[in-house]
């Protein structure tokens, strides 16, 4: 299977998958965003085993990180390199995390208006989540103090 946990020889891999994604920001008039640096070695390391990644020909081209918040699998990032985009690589890794969350539930936060963001994951059956809980909402809070509310963003949560 092309899906599995992170290794550390990986995490440069991701910070490389993370920069070349972000460039599709850039191309939408999001440039911060595209500028934003990847996560560190040390922050990716915080998250293993809550890394999966797709793998292709012997080296990932695609991530998803996992955050526990309010007691739910929370996407905390999913990249796939423009070179494998749109292959269905995203949609198998959130089906993959999917099918071990608790409660069959997912989260996730995102920006409103960015095609391959909440339009892409409404396609995968996650809704608008007006009522998050107080853990999602402090996410919320932290993202807005980094600056990501310049572009409406929303929390969303997959229960099917």
């Amino acid at each position: 299977m092309p899906i599995r946990l992170a290794h550390r020889d990986d995490l440069t891999n991701l910070q490389q998958i993370e920069r070349a994604a972000g460039e599709a920001f850039r191309t939408i008039g999001m440039p911060e965003v595209a500028d934003d640096e990847p996560f560190s070695i040390e922050e990716l390391l915080a998250y293993q085993g809550r890394t999966w990644v797709y793998e292709r020909d012997g080296e990932a081209v695609a991530y998803l990180l996992i955050d526990l918040v309010d007691s739910l699998f929370h996407i905390e990032q999913v990249t796939v390199h423009p070179r494998a985009a749109r292959q269905g690589i995203g949609r198998a890794l959130i089906e993959h995390v999917y099918a071990q969350a608790p409660q069959q539930k997912l989260t996730l936060t995102t920006f409103e208006q960015v095609p391959w963001n909440a339009p892409y994951y409404r396609r995968l059956n996650f809704e608008t989540f007006a009522s998050p809980g107080p853990e999602l909402q402090q996410v919320r809070r932290r993202e807005a103090e980094h600056g990501l509310d310049r572009w409406p963003r929303l929390c969303m949560i997959r229960t099917h």
